[in-house]
């Protein structure tokens, strides 16, 4: 039987990385895998290990407006981003680790 918790995480960061090979369009086919991987060294470097998450996502259902960085439990989408709006959205991270 499932046990629920409590979130461990202040804010917990999905990338969608869903990749369509090409045949329709998705967010891996702008890059981003490099954004992801940003996010996450930013965490290291930080020290928001344990309080923030960043995690691959499959498919949000959004890929037109894609890439898609969806931040929870506080419910902010950032769309069409690119390795450029990295800075944005740890900005916005910070704001909401400052806030807890």
């Amino acid at each position: 039987m499932a046990v629920q918790h409590e979130s461990p995480y202040v804010v917990h960061v999905f990338v969608c990385t869903n990749d369509r090979g090409g045949e329709r369009k998705s967010c891996a086919d702008d890059g981003s895998l490099p954004v992801k991987e940003a996010l996450k060294r930013a965490v290291d470097e930080k020290g928001w290990k344990g309080k923030v998450r960043v995690s691959a996502s499959g498919c949000m259902g959004l890929c037109t407006t894609g890439p898609n960085v969806m931040i929870y439990p506080q419910k902010v989408l950032f769309s069409g981003v690119s390795p450029d709006d990295f800075e944005s959205i740890v900005s916005a991270v910070e704001r909401f680790v400052a806030d807890s």
